[in-house]
């Protein structure tokens, strides 16, 4: 990444900063990341990186942007190829853990901010990511009930809190297991279970 950072143009160096944090926090707790280690991942000098980013919260601001219209892109696109609401949440399901297995330092990251008493602009945008993600989850609950694909009596508010948590869950034993890659595997039967709970009798 280093070679090249030098000689990019304004919004691509600042896209390049948004992955080398990314990276960083895959590797380390994302609180002991510092613009050093950042300016050193794409090697430049602190000086060149702070011509983009005034300050350690601005990057962490972009980071989050990067991670929302990331994480939200991939989820349209996988719902929009499903032939069903059901499948949607199946397929926004494995979407959510394929980005997470390429990008592990993300989750971190996202608890990180989480963890901060202090209202920040970056915490701000987390919390927009969890809202418009929950809009998504929730439209497609409705639509499987309408269709009669999810069980009638289906407790809408329940079933979104059980699919985010479930993903939690599976990151959680990933980064305990130190191993990303076991979300893959798991995720398939995981959901299993959870379509199982969800969907209609008939």
């Amino acid at each position: 990444m280093g070679t090249h950072a030098k000689h990019l143009p304004a919004e691509e160096r600042r896209t390049v900063t948004v992955e080398a944090v990314v990276e960083l926090a895959g590797e380390q707790n994302p609180n002991d990341i510092t613009t050093s280690a950042i300016a050193g991942r794409m090697g430049l000098t602190q000086g060149a990186l702070f011509r983009h980013f005034p300050n350690k919260a601005a990057i962490q601001e972009a980071v989050m942007e990067w991670v929302a219209e990331q994480l939200l892109a991939r989820l349209d696109k996988a719902i929009q190829g499903a032939p069903s609401p059901l499948a949607a949440l199946e397929a926004m399901f494995m979407a959510h853990v394929v980005f997470v297995a390429e990008h592990p330092g993300v989750p971190r990251i996202l608890f990180g901010e989480l963890q901060h008493s202090e209202r920040t602009a970056s915490k701000a945008k987390v919390q927009t990511l969890i809202r418009r993600y929950g809009e998504r989850l929730h439209r497609l609950l409705e639509e499987g009930k309408m269709d009669t694909e999810l069980d009638a009596n289906l407790d809408i508010e329940a079933a979104a809190i059980l699919f985010i948590g479930t993903i939690q869950g599976l990151i959680m034993q990933s980064l305990l297991a130190g191993d990303v890659d076991h979300i893959r595997h798991d995720a398939p039967r995981v959901f299993a279970i959870y379509r199982r709970g969800i969907r209609s009798a008939q």
